[in-house]
């Protein structure tokens, strides 16, 4: 279908916002820039996203693509070229006066660029340079851009967005070869992991160069959590795309992710960037995606377990040093064969209880192998995966919490960092008891059951696993519902137009 010309920048707007709302970009900008004279906006790390859907998607960010016109055929997605919606597509000049007149509205603080590969990914990654390029140069943004790389772009222009963007992400989509082959014909894990390994070597050089460690920041907790996936030890990657030959593994466990070149690791790519002739001496001074990398994948489109998944993150975040890996749940769109049925609910605590067991890996010092297993591989939606994990290893509780370690106190259902630290800090001084705990934020009503304060617990209660699961569900019952029950809007995408009253 043929892009139309004569639309109004108003309907481009409805068209091409409305098409974006199903990729994921809920997190905040990790990157801190300060205001500069003759430039307008700045960004701040831990404030870019101040508002969220009720769902957890960011929307202070312009979201958009830059075409929906599309020549792939990827059988999931409402934008494929077989579908017939209408399509529309941004001029790079016009993404800029967007975005500058929404900020200057103060409806958004950055810019999520992504866009259907229009013609080929060549001329998509170049449409988009171009974008970024007039928002950096001549409208002078300096606010927060997250953009998205197109699999199968020359290097030199994916090298040229990362130094216009603040953050950059290569959407993953499915975990396994034959999901991705039936799925997604025009799209193969090498042509992705590619671009993602070429921008894991180039940040991380860009990092030793500004004195930096080579790899990103993480939490500071994760220096005392010895079996933390990013600890200096390296152990054999946990993780991976199915489908491809390994030594002795079973026959259902994941694999590594192939490697990016022919016999040859991408290791050292970034060394020979080249850079846009129109790129000036001050380009070259800007740091490369200094807020990291992300990616995406489709939850419930094809069969994956949740522990396939968890371990292809694992290996995502050791192995390419990403900074989030962002899970969206499917929302049946296209009648196909090798789809879910129409009228298939949309998994959303799904999604949420491996958002939570993510969270688990990246700041609690969990991996994947303790959270789930081929004998047992999803998660148990009516409790969340530190509980889960909890009752099938009731043998450790309950903990004394004037003496647990550290990196046990965070296993304890209830206590996150913040509180553990806490603990930590005042029981040096004095014996805590449950007031204490609960003054410090640690959430009782699931954390009573596996400790004790000197010795005596909340509640005179039986360690039994049926018994505490039990009240653990009871106890969750609203908030699973809620979560369950959160698409029944049909998933509307959040609108500065009626959410602020203006008439469209």
């Amino acid at each position: 279908m043929e892009i139309n010309r004569d639309l109004s920048l108003q309907e481009k707007l409805h068209i091409l916002a409305d098409a974006a709302k199903y990729d994921v970009a809920c997190t905040s900008s990790g990157v801190d820039r300060k205001g500069k004279k003759g430039y307008l906006g700045n960004s701040v790390a831990a404030g870019i996203c101040h508002s969220f859907a009720s769902d957890g998607r960011c929307i202070s960010l312009l979201k958009i693509l830059l075409t929906n016109h599309c020549a792939y055929d990827c059988k999931y997605c409402i934008n494929r070229c077989s579908n017939d919606v209408k399509r529309a597509a941004f001029t790079p000049r016009e993404v800029c006066d967007l975005t500058m007149e929404f900020y200057k509205r103060n409806y958004i603080e950055g810019l999520f660029l992504s866009s259907a590969v229009q013609k080929n990914p060549a001329y998509t990654m170049e449409k988009m340079c171009e974008a970024l390029y007039l928002l950096r140069n001549e409208y002078k943004f300096n606010g927060y851009v997250h953009v998205k790389a197109i699999p199968g772009a020359p290097d030199e222009l994916l090298a040229a967005a990362g130094y216009l963007a603040d953050r950059m992400s290569v959407n993953l989509e499915l975990a396994t070869a034959d999901g991705m082959k039936r799925l997604a014909p025009n799209k193969n894990h090498k042509a992705i992991l590619r671009p993602m390994r070429m921008m894991t070597d180039t940040i991380a050089q860009h990092r030793l160069a500004a004195g930096k460690d080579a790899k990103m920041e993480r939490s500071a907790g994760n220096r005392y959590l010895p079996g933390s996936i990013f600890s200096g030890k390296r152990i054999e990657a946990y993780g991976g795309v199915q489908g491809q030959e390994t030594k002795k593994r079973g026959p259902a466990e994941a694999v590594s992710l192939p490697k990016t070149d022919e016999g040859q690791n991408a290791a050292g790519m970034a060394q020979d960037r080249m850079l846009p002739v129109q790129f000036k001496k001050a380009d070259w001074n800007r740091a490369f995606a200094p807020a990291g990398q992300s990616t995406q994948m489709i939850i419930g489109a094809t069969a994956e377990t949740d522990y396939h998944l968890l371990k292809t993150s694992q290996h995502l975040y050791r192995q390419y040093d990403l900074k989030r890996v962002f899970y969206s749940a499917y929302v049946p769109l296209n009648e196909d064969k090798d789809l879910p049925a129409l009228d298939t609910p949309t998994p959303l605590l799904r999604e949420h209880r491996l958002y939570q067991a993510d969270w688990l890996l990246r700041f609690y010092g969990f991996q994947a192998d303790e959270l789930l297993s081929e004998q047992r591989p999803d998660f148990n939606e009516q409790l969340d995966p530190k509980c889960d994990w909890a009752l099938r290893h009731l043998e450790q509780f309950p903990v004394e919490i004037n003496t647990v370690p550290y990196d046990m106190l965070l296993r304890i259902p209830g206590v996150g960092p913040r509180s553990a630290e806490r603990i930590v800090r005042a029981r040096r001084y004095a014996r805590l008891d449950f007031d204490h705990l609960k003054k410090m934020g640690v959430v009782l009503k699931r954390a009573h059951y596996f400790i004790t304060c000197s010795g005596r617990m909340m509640y005179h209660i039986p360690i039994e696993e049926q018994f505490i699961t039990r009240q653990l569900v009871g106890t969750n019952q609203k908030e699973n519902w809620q979560i369950a029950h959160s698409n029944e809007q049909n998933f509307r995408q959040m609108s500065l137009f009626t959410d602020f009253q203006v008439q469209a």
